[in-house]
């Protein structure tokens, strides 16, 4: 990625696709050139905990809202310590931010971290054509001095595609740290960081839990010397079926029966550590508004998802494993993908979406509860 942070009030920019269709706009954020998968998120709002969710590293979103950077942004609600998508493309960016907690406009935070994006595209279209055609490699061109449309396209198709790549340890704090309980201590946490959301540690802590975050390198031995009552795998990018060390620590988990839940990368770990495949989507799952069907309850909620990979698992029946029956417990009604799985014979599950819901809806923060209370009956 190579980048400016000029003005980019009349810099024309150029969205171009691996199959060859092109977009032309004006630049938005830092100016230069950026690759990486084109995926589009449906979400309405939250749009600063979607560039600094870890999980978006090497996408290039495209937001489906029409107007996007209305409130701005503040210093409370990023996800992370800096915006992790790879290039952003927008249709009609806010003029003036408008929000008490406003700090800055966006198009100046991406200036500023150095993210190359677009703006004044028919995103409608280029949704569509992602819809139809799936995600795919793309790159954003901006300056006054562009390549010509083949030399831009011939480098869209040189860069690494999204299958097949193992980006957890990129984004993963590389020293374990601690997120302390509010309030009383009930529970110690082993929390493995593959990408880990900030609100997600805060939710624990929020019920009492001690979460020590650990690098995604961690072995089953650095989980096991915190004392943990519960271990936790978070989300990240990448293809699972690259996730080989994660997969191992998983499996000592169960080995062990300890209390285990998983969140979306961490759903598609426990998929592999009991035998099933993963697979990549279409297009995904992105944004705040996707319906689920919680099958232990027959609930269907409202979630937050960012997921281009899946597991392969039957819907119509447990399945036996080494480590006991395994059922789906949750699925999402737009298309049948497996959304959770939930161990019978021990404590352990996973869900496929974002339960932390940062920014919401909140209809699926029971599961941290449901975490809460595997340990608790473990202990008792």
């Amino acid at each position: 990625m190579t980048t400016s942070t000029r003005g980019t009030a009349k810099i024309p920019a150029v969205l171009v696709l691996e199959d060859g269709r092109i977009f032309r706009g004006r630049a938005y954020g830092a100016v230069g050139e950026t690759f990486g998968e084109a995926v589009f998120s449906t979400g309405m709002t939250g749009y600063q905990e979607t560039l600094t969710d870890p999980s978006y590293h090497r996408q290039v979103v495209v937001m489906t809202a029409p107007h996007v950077g209305n409130t701005g942004v503040n210093d409370e609600d990023p996800e992370s310590a800096r915006i992790w998508v790879a290039g952003y493309v927008v249709r009609d960016p806010a003029r003036v931010p408008s929000n008490w907690r406003s700090r800055r406009s966006l198009d100046e935070e991406l200036a500023k971290q150095g993210v190359v994006g677009i703006c004044d595209i028919d995103t409608r279209a280029l949704t569509r054509h992602l819809r139809e055609r799936g995600a795919m490699r793309v790159g954003i061109f901006s300056g006054h001095s562009l390549p010509d449309e083949g030399t831009m396209l011939a480098e869209v198709r040189q860069a690494p595609e999204m299958k097949g790549a193992d980006l957890s340890a990129e984004v993963a704090t590389k020293e374990t740290y601690v997120v302390p309980a509010i309030g009383e201590k009930k529970f110690t946490v082993a929390a493995v960081d593959l990408g880990i959301k900030g609100m997600t540690p805060h939710r624990m802590a929020e019920r009492g839990i001690e979460v020590h975050v650990l690098p995604a390198t961690a072995t089953a031995e650095d989980v096991y010397a915190v004392n943990p009552d519960g271990v936790f795998f978070s989300n990240g990018p990448g293809d699972p079926s690259t996730a080989d060390h994660p997969v191992a620590v998983m499996r000592e988990v169960l080995s062990r029966k300890t209390p285990l839940f998983g969140i979306c990368f961490g759903n598609q770990i426990l998929g592999r550590a009991l035998g099933f495949g993963t697979y990549k989507l279409k297009y995904g799952h992105r944004g705040i508004n996707q319906p689920v069907q919680d099958r232990t309850t027959g609930k269907v909620e409202v979630t937050a998802h960012n997921h281009g990979f899946a597991v392969d698992a039957p819907l119509d029946r447990a399945t036996d494993t080494p480590y006991g029956r395994v059922e789906v417990s949750h699925v999402c009604l737009n298309d049948d993908v497996v959304e959770g799985l939930q161990l019978l014979d021990q404590p352990a599950f996973s869900v496929q979406y974002h339960p932390e819901a940062a920014a919401g809806p909140h209809d699926a923060a029971y599961l941290f509860d449901r975490f809460v209370s595997l340990m608790e009956g473990q202990r008792a």
